[in-house]
Parts: structure tokens; sequence; C-alpha cells
């Protein structure tokens, strides 16, 4: 299954705050991933057990390096409004702080900016929005780092982290490989292990 895009005409204004309250109040299909990137609502369905699996890889290693108040989250919406977005990524790093502080408008989301860490796993239907559209959008928020986990690269699955955001794009931290030992710097200081990471 593909995932499906939702077309919401603003009726004055510049609309985000109306397809934001859309976003939040429609009825969507239950276990779909609903996000709004580049001002157009997005649902992609569940997503596969690969993708699944390499997420719970990554979130496994990753907590035995974060400091006590960070915590990892998998369902969490960041918004960038000055791009249109409304992410909601595989994982999301962030002080565990920010949740119950009152600084975000909504109960569903955050802004991005206050992320340590994106981590994207592509699939089939979405693996464009990962490596363009949510690469700007985490980059113009300021998000330290970017994690793309990309099983589906034209040359092979490739891992990549992206960091040093500035005018809304990202500087290449370095790239590898599924099944080389790949590391994460500080503050996380991680060798992530890809060996176990499926393939398609």
């Amino acid at each position: 299954m593909s995932a499906l895009t939702v077309q919401h005409e603003s009726r004055g204004g510049d609309g985000w705050e109306d397809l934001v309250r859309l976003w939040e109040e429609s009825d969507w299909p239950e276990g779909c991933k609903v996000e709004i990137i580049e001002g157009i609502i997005t649902v992609a369905p569940t997503p596969a057990n690969m993708h699944n699996l390499i997420t719970a890889k990554v979130q496994r290693q990753l907590y035995t390096v974060l400091p006590d108040d960070w915590d990892i989250h998998q369902t969490q919406s960041v918004v960038v409004p000055s791009r249109r977005g409304l992410f909601i990524p595989d994982l999301l790093v962030l002080p565990s702080a920010v949740l119950s502080e009152s600084g975000s408008d909504s109960e569903h989301h955050v802004p991005a900016a206050v992320a340590e860490l994106v981590v994207e796993v592509t699939s089939p239907s979405n693996a464009s929005h990962d490596r363009i559209a949510k690469a700007a959008g985490y980059a113009q928020a300021g998000v330290p780092f970017y994690l793309l986990i990309d099983a589906f690269a034209t040359g092979g699955p490739t891992v990549t982290l992206y960091g040093e955001p500035g005018g809304g794009v990202y500087r290449l931290l370095r790239a590898g490989k599924f099944g080389e030992t790949f590391h994460l710097p500080e503050p996380f200081d991680l060798k992530l292990d890809t060996s176990a990471f499926p393939t398609p």
C-alpha cells in the first residue's frame, strides 16, 4: 500500500493553523501515520515488519547511552511551521521535561527545535519524503542530528548522519552501509551496530 495525500485549500490567511486543526480533529484511519509534508496531509500505512525491527534495534542501542533525563519517542509529532511541516519521526530523542512544559500551543505536538536527534527509517511509500522534505524541515528547525536509515537507497541499504544545520540545510557528517558499525558522535558517542538490520 502506498501513501495517500489530502490537499487542503485554505479559506483565508496562510492556512497553517487551519491545516494543523484539520490534522488534529479529523478521524484518520487507525494505525496509519498522518503527517503534514510541505503543506499537504499525507496518510501512510502501518510500517512493515522490517521497518519496525530496524527502529527497535536502534532504540535499544540508543537507550544504553542516553542521560536519564532524555527519552525516545516513536509517536510524538513535531512541527516546523516555516516549512509547513508536521512530522512524526520514527524515533525522536529529546529531554524528558519538554513534553511536560507548557511552551507548545498543542497537546499533540512540540516544536522540532527541541529535538536532540531524529531518526527516520524509509519505507517504499515515504522514502522521498524522508530524504528530501523532512531533511530540509529538520535542518530548518535546527535539529542537531538527523539519522536517515534508508533500506531502499539506489546503491543498496545505507545509514547517513546529517548535522551542523545552517541556512535550512544539513552537512553530511558520515555515511555507511548496512552491516557496518556506525559511530554517532557526542552527546551520544554510540557505536551503532547495523549488522542485524534486515534488508528488503
